[in-house]
């Protein structure tokens, strides 16, 4: 039931990697990245609590609740996976970015959901895990894509100002995989009918249309458990840090180890691929962590070891400042990758035991709210700050991304976890 994220993070992957290298190709500067990036985080806002909602009020004898929506997201962002690289100009790559997400958030918020349907309380930290394991995976390869078709001799170098073969190679497969991954979930994995039919049905007709939809969700502010209230400012400093890392990684280390502000030259856009490799390393860690984390979390809690994890990551983020060789770059990542296993786990396994089973799509829905407010934050404020605060030097936003991190690691000791009490 796990397998279709490792599809999702396939397109995450190669959005995260390379998004800002088309940009910059493109003709975008540095300062603008994090505007252009809003796309990302203002479509998960609108998309993921709706999506949620719908989710949760949805029943098809043959599709079931939540697979209807992994299927037409699917379809959508495999569509933007093959339109991305193929962008003639900045604007069309920015449009695009925009129906990427947004087809993206559409399968990747029931998912979340689906978990918490299927597993009872003991088993969700183990199926969380499995999640991030397939995440890890997908993203290790979708990562490397890039540096594996410029090692079989595809051509890295943009000509006319057009994205590099490697990169639009590496999209057409992402998009095959996205598909791919996805139907292998909806076909295979099954889903359980609510418990009283003819009630659902009748609660239904009473909540349908838009307007009542957007009046809960609104509203859910005002109902959220104390648990998901506390969670929210872990996640705001989370999300700062990696918004942080994933638009300015490439140009921080172009700048820092390959010493070239210029997006048309070869030495760019091998500081691109390398980011890709950097971030595949982060990946893989997490995949492996991702099975290590609740064994400690066993003898430990969630709470220790979600802090531990991100103040690991927060360190090893900003210790960027002091590399000045690709190879060492590899080192941060391990931490990062640390870190990464533990938010992609901890938070949604303590937020499920908290949450009121009906109502596991709409709350985990609402919860992406704390994931895509920082990064909208982040895009309205981070290339002024680097620019007039930073000096800037983008490997200077990434250090102010790794005391983001940390932060939200000492303020996870203050979340209150239903299963420490138990």
């Amino acid at each position: 039931m796990s397998f279709g994220f490792f599809g999702i993070q396939f397109g995450f992957a190669l959005q995260n990697a390379n998004t800002s290298r088309i940009f910059s190709t493109l003709g975008a500067n540095p300062d603008q990245l994090a505007l252009f990036w809003l796309a990302a985080p203002v479509t998960g806002l609108l998309v993921q609590p709706v999506i949620g909602y719908l989710s949760d009020n949805t029943w098809h004898p043959t599709w079931g609740r939540r697979r209807p929506f992994f299927f037409l997201g699917a379809v959508l962002a495999s569509l933007a996976l093959f339109l991305m690289p193929n962008s003639a100009a900045l604007w069309m790559a920015v449009a695009v970015l925009w129906m990427m997400d947004a087809a993206i958030n559409v399968s990747m918020e029931p998912f979340r959901a689906f978990v918490g349907d299927k597993l009872d309380a003991s088993q969700r930290t183990a199926g969380f895990a499995m999640q991030t394991f397939f995440i890890g995976c997908g993203a290790v390869i979708a990562s490397l894509l890039p540096s594996i078709f410029s090692h079989y001799g595809v051509s890295n170098v943009p000509v006319n100002g057009t994205i590099p073969d490697t990169v639009r190679y590496s999209f057409y497969s992402g998009a095959a995989v996205f598909l791919l991954s996805v139907l292998w979930t909806v076909l295979t994995a099954k889903e359980t009918p609510p418990e009283n039919l003819e009630q659902f049905r009748a609660e239904r007709k009473q909540t349908r249309g838009m307007g009542y939809a957007f009046a809960e969700i609104i509203g859910g502010f005002g109902r959220m458990p104390k648990t998901m209230v506390q969670l929210a400012f872990v996640q705001f400093f989370t999300w700062i840090a990696l918004f942080a890392m994933w638009i300015y990684t490439g140009t921080a280390i172009a700048d820092t180890v390959w010493h070239t502000t210029d997006a048309q030259s070869v030495a760019y856009q091998d500081a691109g691929n390398w980011v890709g490799t950097m971030f595949a390393v982060y990946n893989g860690v997490s995949a492996l962590a991702a099975f290590i984390l609740p064994i400690f979390a066993k003898y430990t809690s969630r709470r220790i070891v979600h802090t531990t994890c991100l103040i690991i990551g927060g360190l090893s983020l900003a210790s960027i400042l002091t590399i000045t060789t690709k190879e060492m770059l590899i080192v941060p990542m391990i931490g990062v990758g640390i870190a990464w296993a533990s938010i992609l786990t901890m938070p949604y396994a303590i937020l499920a035991g908290a949450l009121p089973a009906r109502r596991m799509g709409y709350y985990m829905g609402l919860f992406n709210f704390f994931v895509v407010i920082p990064q909208i934050v982040s895009g309205v404020l981070l290339g002024g700050v680097t620019k007039h605060f930073l000096g800037g030097h983008t490997v200077n936003t990434l250090v102010l991304g790794g005391a983001s991190m940390a932060l939200a690691g000492i303020l996870t000791l203050f979340v209150a976890d239903k299963a420490d009490h138990e």
